[in-house]
């Protein structure tokens, strides 16, 4: 399967991220892996309310999304939402093109999908906030942050989509 990658980072990070609407079923599991991570994401911001209501009845799973989302949205604003929103589509290229190229190549040619690991981490770690750190017992980081952890949160998905950049589509063989 021979695949034209456009020259330069732009094309890349359009080959990356048009990827996974190739096939529908690409396009689902990439929407499937989105969903999950804005749930796991918006469940972790508030543990203690997330593990009541679930530990309650899985039903209210909705409820506690809902509920949680128009909490993320008051406490961060609707810039500091969607930054959360992208994170969990980039989440969701990401792991579909790491999941091609692992098909695809062997494990040297992952390398540089891999690369996006550290933007998973850092934009993940901003955009679930108080989740993960109050875990870490530093709940109140975020807050202290300028912009409510906003720009901690761009930070992330500006790396996460240079790391896309550069591995553009997982299906062509780069040759240096």
């Amino acid at each position: 399967m021979s695949v034209e990658r456009s020259s330069g980072a732009d094309g890349g990070l359009v080959a990356a991220l048009s990827f996974p609407l190739t096939t529908n079923r690409r396009a689902l599991g990439a929407a499937v892996v989105a969903v999950v991570t804005y749930v796991g994401l918006v469940l972790s911001s508030f543990p203690a309310y997330s593990a009541q209501m679930l530990g309650a009845d899985l039903g209210y799973l909705d409820d506690a999304v809902l509920a949680l989302t128009a909490n993320t949205y008051a406490s961060i604003g609707p810039f500091g939402l969607s930054l959360v929103v992208a994170y969990a589509v980039l989440t969701g290229v990401a792991l579909t093109n790491v999941a091609t190229q692992l098909r695809l190549q062997d494990v040297s040619g992952v390398r540089d999908l891999l690369g996006v690991v550290p933007g998973l981490l850092a934009s993940g770690c901003a955009s679930c906030g108080a989740g993960v750190l109050g875990l870490l017992g530093v709940a109140g980081s975020l807050a202290a942050m300028p912009f409510d952890g906003n720009l901690l949160r761009l930070a992330g998905i500006v790396l996460l989509l240079f790391f896309l950049a550069r591995s553009g589509d997982p299906r062509s063989c780069r040759v240096s």
